[in-house]
């Protein structure tokens, strides 16, 4: 993270609020920079999601300005570009996999980026090895566990080898297990990423600096301070929340 350079995604007073709604995205400010490994932890319904969907082009806001890799982001041709460079994890999983098998999923999107058959196969089976799910090429999608389709889901998101990650809820329904492989994989991917987490263990365990949300903006470093505490009870090493 080098903040003498530019960030690879500016947002400047950012609003938007869901039609017959209430405004979710108010005057927003954010600067996220190469190598920034970021946690974002905030009630449910303070416009997390809706930031990430924001930054995906999925829905338009009614005001502001957005730049992305240095370039402004507005129109639809803007962002299909920008889209083949962010990858987002869906809060659920049967949201992002749709194929029959594990290979042809992970093979989708370097496919359609135009690697040949047997680049994508090659690409998909090293970032299935990469995620501890060697010999998955052949498993039937919806057969997987939750923590399975989860580590797929990111295996489709890695093949093609985006720059950043948006990564909504990835916790969702995992097991113990699973947990600890995302805490063990998340710190040393090569990625720039935000992640939006309820579990502050977890955001402390894999971001660099976490952030929260109210009133439609990101409260910084200097607004808002969340600290890590020593506690003693059964079952410490699971993965817990600390409301």
């Amino acid at each position: 993270m080098n903040k003498n350079s530019s960030p690879i995604i500016n947002l400047e007073k950012i609003t938007f609020g869901y039609p017959g709604g209430p405004t979710v995205i108010d005057k927003l400010d954010m600067k996220f920079y190469q190598g920034d490994q970021t946690g974002l932890i905030a009630p449910n319904g303070s416009g997390k999601t809706t930031l990430f969907h924001i930054i995906m082009g999925l829905i338009k806001p009614s005001d502001g300005k957005m730049e992305i890799f240095g370039k402004p982001a507005i129109k639809e041709e803007e962002f299909s570009n920008i889209r083949g460079k962010i990858g987002l994890l869906f809060q659920d999983a049967d949201d992002q996999l749709f194929c029959p098998t594990v290979l042809e999923d992970v093979a989708f999107g370097p496919l359609n980026m135009g690697k040949s058959k047997e680049e994508a196969i090659d690409i998909s089976r090293k970032t299935l090895d990469s995620l501890g799910l060697a010999g998955f090429e052949d498993r039937i999608t919806y057969k997987l566990s939750g923590g399975e389709k989860r580590l797929v889901s990111l295996a489709t998101l890695l093949s093609m080898k985006p720059e950043i990650l948006l990564l909504d809820e990835p916790l969702t329904g995992l097991d113990t297990e699973t947990r600890l492989k995302l805490i063990d994989i998340l710190p040393n991917l090569d990625l720039s990423y935000i992640l939006i987490s309820h579990e502050i263990d977890f955001l402390t365990a894999t971001t660099k600096q976490i952030y929260t949300m109210k009133d439609g903006k990101i409260l910084l470093d200097d607004q808002s301070y969340i600290h890590k505490h020593e506690h003693v009870h059964q079952f410490g090493r699971i993965p817990h929340k600390h409301n």
